[in-house]
């Protein structure tokens, strides 16, 4: 396995500089923002796209340091019911798939979408409950009508290009557990799987080792991110797993994201790496910092010295005692 960190959280320098002190870090890999939620400070498709010059210079600077691109991620919502934002996150999504392809980078990153529920909806509508029947009737519509749809052509688009696409289980959008990622998957076929993040997975309550036992078993784990939760044991009690609180009442919050090893302990994130290995998963454990507790730095810096107590590196070998 390799260590690498979404580069997002570095936007505010420049692109050398943040590739400079990653490297200084001892990192293999940089996860790049190319637009949507993450926005797309160091890695612009439509510059790179356009100047072959400029694209040779971007890898180069990459390669220079020791580092290799996990991902670009262009997390957005293509499925929106306003149709402009839809066709913008829709965009973004092609472009990143078309440089993913000149970059020979193998994931893209994003989110599944989550669409109204109508046809003239002008906002997402994130069914929860199969109760009233209403919930039943919408979630059928988005399935049926969007969400399959969308990302059998998308998948296909991306598969002729060589990339595969991981859609990160979040909640708010349509895929958003292991079941529902397998459902697309299976619809829209195996260039589909997951961006697997624990963090999300521990509010939702589901298992994290669990969770990469049920996609890894079926090769379903494209890309994995490093990030924790903690669930504030009375705060939860009061506001349920779905707190809709702002992410800045860190206080009163049923759960909030922290750096790895802040919400779980290292036995835990040793138990999840020992899982991804044990389906398969050899690829990057790539850090997104998003803890209101840490500066940057410091959040980053933690979760460099604790997931390198624990990642796997070296290659299988043969069972000697065997």
């Amino acid at each position: 396995m390799k260590l690498g960190v979404f580069t997002v959280l570095f936007g505010q320098k420049p692109f050398e500089e943040a590739l400079d002190y990653i490297a200084s870090k001892g990192l293999d890999a940089v996860e790049l923002g190319t637009g949507g939620y993450p926005g797309n400070a160091h890695c612009d498709p439509d510059a790179l796209l356009s100047d072959e010059g400029k694209l040779k210079a971007f890898k180069q600077a990459i390669a220079s340091r020791g580092l290799m691109i996990s991902a670009l991620s262009c997390h957005a919502n293509p499925l929106h019911p306003q149709k402009h934002i839809a066709k913008d996150s829709q965009d973004t999504i092609a472009k990143t798939i078309e440089l993913a392809n000149r970059l020979e980078v193998p994931v893209v990153n994003t989110f599944s979408g989550c669409p109204g529920d109508h046809e003239d909806a002008k906002y997402p509508n994130w069914p929860v409950a199969p109760w009233p029947p209403d919930y039943q009737e919408i979630l059928a519509w988005q399935w049926e009508q969007k969400v399959i749809p969308y990302w059998t052509e998308t998948g296909k688009f991306a598969s002729e290009r060589g990339v595969k696409i991981g859609l990160e289980l979040h909640g708010g959008f349509s895929v958003h557990t292991p079941a529902t990622l397998l459902r697309l998957r299976e619809a829209a076929g195996d260039v589909i799987g997951a961006n697997l993040d624990p963090s999300h997975m521990w509010w939702q309550g589901i298992d994290p080792v669990q969770a990469v036992q049920i996609l890894g078993r079926a090769g379903a784990i494209h890309h994995f991110h490093a990030k924790d939760t903690s669930i504030d044991p009375i705060n939860v009690n009061k506001h349920g797993v779905t707190d809709m609180q702002s992410y800045t009442l860190m206080l009163d919050r049923a759960w909030q994201f922290r750096t790895v090893g802040y919400g779980h302990d290292m036995k835990t994130w040793a138990d999840i790496i020992s899982a991804l290995r044990l389906v398969g998963y050899d690829y990057v454990v790539s850090i997104e910092h998003e803890d209101g507790l840490m500066s940057i730095d410091e959040g980053f810096t933690k979760a460099v010295q604790n997931l390198q107590q624990v990642l796997v590196r070296e290659p299988l070998t043969e069972m000697w005692w065997v």
